[in-house]
């Protein structure tokens, strides 16, 4: 079973992998199906989900309350995460696309979720992207009417730098409870610009997206050498796929991020979740990291 982890000191607690649903418009699933295949990573411990408004074109949060009707008991096996604060062109009123984080907006978004999922409340609601209009106060004051009146439960942030994070912080009377970022061997700048550090530094755990480079790094020629690293480490290691060995990488920070799976694939997501068991020794997991960016340590 995959573990459980209280990823900020005042919660909440989450499955060690996330389940992301971005791309669920693609999988063409039926709503029974889609009930399935919930049950399915359910019954691994994967118990967390990772949602947007704004994914598949508005329409990825409406699909999954359909499949959460025909099974309202899934409800309260799962911790739901959404976020907002893009605005895209699926929408006829956006002109352009744009990041929109006034708190009428934050307060509509989120009772937006809480009907498509057909839930009273949210586990987790973030600003899905850093917003150069973005009023701190504004924020703070959506946030803490939504906590006070029961509609969610957590806050946090999505691609927030360090500076950008502490801002929305000191204006909270509790603690923001992850900054949801990209992290893959493909994607190294948050390793060392700060933001996995402010994670330790406040205790609190990142969720990972994008781990597998949105699947570039198995399709793309020249991630070859990376692919060849990967693999003979899976060999090492016992791993059974290189993909395990790049969300074992992920684990292997010590600001312990939650890694986000993408694949609609029930055993993409067996083989993800035993990820968890392996152990990269240090000079394997710098290995990896010289075969993605093509050069040594300084």
């Amino acid at each position: 079973m995959t573990e459980r982890v209280c990823i900020a000191p005042q919660g909440p607690e989450f499955s060690r992998l996330v389940m992301g649903y971005w791309r669920l418009m693609e999988w063409q699933m039926s709503a029974q199906q889609l009930t399935s295949f919930i049950e399915q990573h359910l019954a691994l411990g994967i118990t967390t989900v990772d949602h947007a408004d704004i994914y598949g074109d508005y329409q990825c949060e409406a699909a999954f309350g359909a499949a959460l009707r025909l099974q309202p008991s899934l409800r309260h096996q799962l911790e739901l995460v959404t976020k907002c604060g893009i605005a895209t062109t699926a929408r006829p009123e956006n002109a352009l696309g744009h990041y929109i984080t006034d708190g009428d907006h934050i307060i509509r978004s989120a009772e937006t979720s809480l009907r498509h999922f057909s839930t009273d409340y949210l586990d987790l609601l973030l600003i899905h992207r850093p917003d150069p209009l973005m009023d701190a106060d504004e924020v703070a004051e959506a946030f803490s009417a939504l906590h006070q009146s029961g509609k969610v439960r957590h806050f946090g942030v999505s691609n927030f730098t360090p500076a950008q994070f502490a801002l929305l912080q000191s204006r909270l009377p509790f603690t923001l409870a992850t900054n949801q970022v990209e992290i893959s061997p493909l994607c190294q700048d948050t390793l060392l610009d700060g933001t996995l550090d402010q994670c330790q530094q406040l205790r609190i755990k990142p969720m990972a997206w994008s781990c597998l480079g949105g699947g570039r790094l198995f399709s793309e020629d020249k991630f070859a050498p990376l692919r060849a690293e990967l693999q003979a480490v899976a060999e090492e290691t016992g791993a059974e796929s290189p993909d395990q060995v790049v969300y074992a990488w992920i684990m292997r920070l010590p600001s312990a991020p939650l890694p986000v799976i993408g694949s609609g694939k029930i055993e993409r997501v067996r083989a993800a979740q035993k990820a968890s068991s392996l152990q990269l020794s240090r000079q394997q997991w710098f290995r990896i990291r010289k075969a993605a960016l093509g050069y040594d340590v300084p």
